[in-house]
């Protein structure tokens, strides 16, 4: 019996100890919309409390194919009414250029910067 007993005590200390290992590892994901066009972007938030994962949802409202690249990953050209999401994974905290790399749309606009906190 004491056995059995020893053996759900250090089953169930295993369990907690992978579960708080668990939600320790899994860290929030932040989504942040993003509005495309003529020749802005317009972010829901242009900052995170903390570093960590930032998917950005890209909607392009305009009329152009645009795109968007920041932290050195960038979307696929996205046509107009279409969007396209990008995952970044910041690391540490900083400010984070972000613009649009078609030739020509950063100069009028397409860029900005982005803070990790």
């Amino acid at each position: 019996m004491r056995r059995l007993i020893a053996s759900v005590l250090v089953l169930l200390a295993v369990a907690a100890g992978s579960a708080g290992a668990a939600s320790q590892r899994t860290a929030a994901t932040t989504t942040i919309t993003v509005k495309a066009g003529e020749f802005f972007f317009k972010f829901s938030k242009t900052s995170v409390a903390k570093p960590g994962t930032v998917v950005f949802s890209v909607k392009n409202t305009g009329h152009l194919a645009h795109d968007l690249k920041i932290a050195g990953k960038k979307t696929p050209l996205i046509q107009p009414g279409k969007s396209a999401s990008l995952k970044v994974v910041f690391t540490k905290a900083g400010k984070y250029a972000y613009l649009c790399t078609v030739p020509g749309h950063a100069a009028q606009g397409m860029k900005g910067i982005f803070t990790v906190h």
